[in-house]
């Protein structure tokens, strides 16, 4: 299973709760989780997953996100 980490704007837990169903139906996420308390917003997504799903979901929803490389 893989890790990745995203930088976002997600800031909230109302903001949270928009992208849930997004990230909820991106095919091969076992688990995912937002530090809202991290200055940059952490997204950790894991899972065998494309990256570019993770981020087209996250943009549909309405919120920016930018990968971290490992």
């Amino acid at each position: 299973m893989d890790k990745y980490q995203f930088k976002t704007n997600i800031n909230c837990g109302n903001c949270v709760r928009s992208v849930t169903g997004f990230l909820n139906e991106v095919k091969g996420i076992s688990h995912w989780e937002v530090d809202t308390q991290n200055p940059d917003k952490i997204l950790t997504v894991e899972g065998d997953l494309a990256v570019e799903a993770v981020i087209e979901a996250v943009e549909e929803a309405g919120f920016d996100i930018a990968a971290i490389p490992a």
